[in-house]
């Protein structure tokens, strides 16, 4: 799927994908990740998603990154503050307080720039990746984050019905992604209201350590 995909989808304010508000999983079951306060989460892809505003009123430390540009530029505005913006490689680095988000390309990102996480958030990545990049996105998540433990919610629909993004990522497929480095556990799984597109879909909540 190539970047231009993305910024035409924001471009166009086609981005069902964005909820508006923080998401039930994270404000319900986010205290399983046994964080402290101050502690980093690594949010990827992170768009303007109200759950950054979350956690940062829950006192965390947020880094992110975001390919759109506009979206990020937003992302700041409804938090109400001001960035600074500097460029570092091929980034655009915008920081405030307790938030740093890199503005490019996810798989150009290293270790280095995003310092040591403590957390992932991965609520709309994982699938938004086509089955093509999963395995490449996966490997590049794990191996920027030093294998950070990961709050991880998907969708599981039927991907004959409607297509993707968001795309369907059922437990098998997790498990062939992250199996072989993390501990995987299912926490709750609920009923999409009005589901996908049409098509009937559900939300699921994973923890990875």
């Amino acid at each position: 799927m190539e970047s231009g995909f993305w910024k035409e989808k924001w471009a166009k304010s086609e981005i069902g994908f964005h909820e508006g508000k923080p998401n039930a999983f994270i404000k319900d079951e986010f205290h399983r990740m046994g964080l402290d306060k101050g502690q980093t989460v690594f949010v990827p892809l992170c768009g303007k998603s109200m759950d950054v505003f979350w956690l940062l009123s829950e006192g965390y430390k947020v880094v992110g990154v975001e390919l759109v540009e506009s979206a990020v530029v937003d992302l700041f505005k409804s938090l109400g503050i001001a960035p600074q913006v500097i460029i570092i490689d091929q980034f655009k680095k915008y920081t405030g307080e307790h938030i740093e988000i890199y503005v490019g390309d996810f798989f150009a990102l290293t270790s280095q720039h995003i310092g040591q996480v403590d957390a992932i958030y991965d609520r709309a990545a994982l699938v938004a990746m086509p089955e093509s990049m999963r395995a490449d996105y996966a490997n590049q998540l794990s191996r920027v984050t030093h294998q950070a433990s990961q709050f991880l919610i998907t969708f599981v629909y039927d991907q004959a019905q409607v297509e993707g993004p968001p795309f369907s990522v059922p437990k098998k497929m997790i498990s062939h992604l992250y199996g072989d480095t993390y501990t995987i556990k299912s926490i709750d799984i609920k009923k999409v209201p009005g589901g996908l597109r049409g098509c009937g879909a559900q939300e699921c909540l994973w923890i990875l350590r």
